[in-house]
């Protein structure tokens, strides 16, 4: 069972015509493409991503580990490391093109603007300073606050994601928190410059299950009194259901199914989706779990035409010819796969 205890079927989740949905545009991703050199060759990790973020909504991005979603947070804040690169395409943050800045103007929208909450907060907190000297450099780099207003502000934080007695907690170290607290901290420091967007990537990977769905309530929580837009990046379809208005499948570099979260957990398009989805335990007990068949292609070796197809069970001819393109199956709703050609 999944943290909360609901089935994917029975989550809340899902934009509606009044909901954020129809709220105006924040992020933008258009062709976006990136790359690792490797041997004198290109690999190409994220290839052709595209995807639309509104004010106030949660977009899952999901997909097995490997399959570019952690590269495409990346890419958006350009924290791409060599030997990755960043080969095309536009990130339009608030209309403005983040791939075009120059890197100190890029700067001044990571933290404030645009917020990162990272996968495993015991590499991602320095051990050496303490959490409330953490919480407050984001609000003094970008000149917020004097010192002691950003420790003031630190512990306001604190006390917002509910680590009990934050006042005590702004003198202790990473080491002195349980995982749970130090995701917490994670969550303040992303929240401290107020930022109209949260990258979250994979933010309760390293947590047991009751204290997932503590996280899972306090990030809902978060972005309703802080007004925000979440990116949620994961591989659990669980938090997704959980969590999300609208869901983007990735598999191989390419998102394959994009809608919302109430339509893809009910009318699977792609069969890579629909094999996702019955590999989520819960059945029967003493029934044997589903489990789609195959590996994910080496980005060094992936097929002609549709990446799925070698796994695909509905696998015809056209699938090895061609990449599909993104094909209209409902309302907001796409999957790039044959089985939905009407020509």
């Amino acid at each position: 069972m999944r943290p909360g205890g609901t089935t994917p079927a029975d989550a809340p989740g899902g934009s509606t015509p009044a909901g954020p949905a129809a709220a105006p545009v924040l992020l933008q991703v258009e062709d976006l493409r990136t790359g690792f050199e490797a041997d004198g060759r290109t690999l190409v990790a994220v290839d052709g991503v595209s995807f639309t973020l509104h004010v106030g909504e949660t977009l899952g991005l999901v997909g097995e580990s490997g399959s570019g979603k952690s590269v495409t947070a990346f890419s958006i804040v350009r924290l791409v490391q060599p030997p990755g690169r960043i080969l095309g395409g536009h990130v339009r943050f608030r209309g403005r093109d983040l791939l075009a800045l120059d890197e100190a103007e890029m700067r001044r929208v990571r933290g404030a603007d645009i917020a990162l909450i990272f996968q495993e907060p015991s590499t991602a907190l320095n051990p050496v300073y303490t959490i409330g000297d953490q919480i407050a450099e984001a609000l003094l780099v970008h000149g917020r606050a004097s010192r002691r207003e950003a420790l003031d502000r630190a512990q306001e934080l604190l006390e917002a994601v509910r680590i009990p007695d934050p006042a005590t907690r702004l003198r202790d170290y990473p080491h002195q928190l349980s995982g749970g607290q130090r995701q917490r901290v994670l969550i303040a420091m992303a929240l401290a410059c107020h930022p109209a967007l949260v990258i979250a990537d994979e933010p309760t990977t390293a947590l047991d299950v009751t204290v997932q769905a503590q996280i899972l309530e306090l990030l809902r929580d978060m972005q309703q009194r802080f007004h925000l837009s979440l990116l949620l990046i994961t591989h659990d379809l669980g938090v997704v259901a959980e969590t999300a208005d609208r869901v983007a499948i990735m598999y191989a570099g390419r998102i394959v199914e994009e809608g919302p979260v109430r339509t893809i957990f009910r009318e699977p398009a792609h069969p890579y989706t629909r094999g996702l989805l019955a590999s989520i335990p819960g059945g029967t007990p003493g029934e044997r779990l589903h489990a789609i068949e195959g590996t994910v292609p080496s980005l060094d070796a992936l097929p002609r035409g549709c990446a799925f197809g070698p796994r695909c069970p509905d696998r015809f001819a056209a699938c090895d010819a061609e990449r599909p393109p993104a094909y209209p199956v409902g309302a907001d709703h796409t999957a790039r796969c044959f089985l939905h050609r009407t020509t």
